[in-house]
């Protein structure tokens, strides 16, 4: 029971307006005073979350995308995306969910795609004469992908949380990656034609082709560069972002040349500035998830679940509309730490397998970045675009049926996920 009064303290606390921190903080050490625990459990728990090799890619990646937005690769990558595929019925609004996937290989979050690339990608098409909140809602969908196709940094947190192979999760989120842009790509497609969006006046000649992809094969390159060493057996997640800013470095100070020292300042002030907010929830959360654990939450929710069915695709679809309402409140790495833990031990017990559950999760909530009240895409994505929130929604609407439809297909088609980690083990 005092499991669950600490769970329902935390959500008080959340709703009355807490920081994320202290709404798990609070009842947490509440929880330790009121049991005559000593307090070096608080010490221990949360310097033993900090202490996790997988954990040290988060602000590393977070760097890369700091230094991408400031080296200003951002437009290299946006003019290769506008000439390969800015014919397409969409125009630009085509090229905004290509340049996210491409982004998307070295980012690993949706909202440095949307303050990197996706500022460019707003300003571009409306300068085209597509609708504010159109070009917001076309850039909050695309900007999906980057917590999903490697490198991610939502996996990342979730392997560490859950003891799930993060090479394995990263390697699951090639596939739904590019089935997610392929089906924002068609829905952009079908508006297109019945909206009658401008695009490009001719496809691109191969000469064309080739004079916009030579600078931006570098940052392209990059995603590939990472599949292929985590397939082959190469790099472990933490050395994939360490790899990934070596290479971000070389690549913007050798071949843009435009990264100077005060933006190599900025981008690491930057970075310190995130990492230290997720990090510190990251903290917290381990001692809050410490408590279910004692109190046998975990199991307790495995009891009452596996009561409801045992059947592992009921379970999906009732974790999925769990987190579809968790997401609308909680922000996603606070959800992942929270829930992940309890979610998990009854679903794998039914059958599911951990990578693909990891996936179904993340996925989930990354839906929750564009859905209010804390849709941080949204927000975002407004104040780029300079429109209210309430046109930014008006326009998302056709973008959720892809974006559910994708999360179905992860659901209940498992080898969506599943196939390239297998692969990459040789089973």
């Amino acid at each position: 029971m005092a499991g669950f009064l600490v769970i329902l303290a935390f959500l008080m606390l959340f709703v009355l307006g807490f920081p994320v921190v202290l709404a798990i903080g609070i009842p947490s050490i509440a929880y330790i005073l009121l049991n005559d625990l000593p307090l070096d459990l608080v010490a221990q728990r949360t310097l033993y979350a900090m202490d996790s090799f997988p954990l040290v890619a988060v602000p590393v990646f977070l760097f890369v995308g700091s230094l991408m937005n400031t080296a200003g690769i951002s437009r290299y990558i946006y003019q290769f995306a506008d000439t390969a595929v800015g014919r397409l019925p969409g125009g630009l609004a085509q090229v905004n969910i290509f340049g996210s996937l491409i982004f998307a290989g070295m980012s690993g979050s949706a909202l440095a795609d949307i303050g990197g690339i996706g500022r460019i990608e707003i300003d571009a098409m409306k300068s085209k004469g597509f609708r504010p909140d159109f070009a917001s809602a076309v850039t909050a969908s695309s900007a999906l992908v980057g917590p999903i196709f490697p490198p991610s940094i939502p996996l990342i947190i979730y392997g560490t949380v859950t003891g799930v192979s993060v090479l394995q999760l990263l390697l699951g989120g090639v596939l739904p990656g590019l089935l997610c842009v392929a089906a924002l790509m068609l829905t952009v497609w079908i508006l297109a034609v019945r909206r009658g969006y401008p695009r490009a006046s001719r496809w691109p000649t191969s000469r064309e082709l080739w004079r916009d992809f030579r600078p931006a094969a570098p940052a392209i390159m990059a995603p590939m560069i990472l599949i292929v060493g985590m397939l082959a057996g190469y790099f472990t997640p933490t050395e994939i972002a360490s790899v990934t800013v070596a290479y971000a470095v070389l690549i913007s100070g050798l071949f843009y040349r435009d990264l100077t020292w005060a933006g190599l300042i900025s981008a690491s002030l930057e970075t310190i500035r995130a990492s230290a907010g997720i990090l510190m929830i990251v903290a917290v959360a381990a001692l809050f998830g410490w408590i279910l654990s004692v109190e046998q939450v975990p199991q307790r929710m495995t009891a009452v679940m596996l009561g409801i069915s045992t059947n592992p695709y009921v379970l999906l679809l009732l974790v999925n509309i769990l987190l579809l309402i968790v997401g609308m409140f909680l922000d996603s790495t606070t959800a992942i730490l929270v829930a992940a833990p309890i979610i998990a031990k009854p679903l794998v017990a039914a059958g599911v397998d951990p990578v693909h559950l990891g996936m179904v999760v993340v996925f989930n909530l990354m839906i929750g970045l564009l859905t209010p009240p804390m849709g941080l895409a949204l927000y975002l994505v407004a104040d780029i675009a300079k429109v209210s929130m309430k046109d930014v929604l008006r326009a998302m609407g056709p973008f959720y049926i892809p974006l559910i439809g994708t999360l179905l297909l992860i659901t209940y088609v498992p080898a969506v996920t599943t196939w390239l980690p297998r692969l990459a083990l040789g089973n």
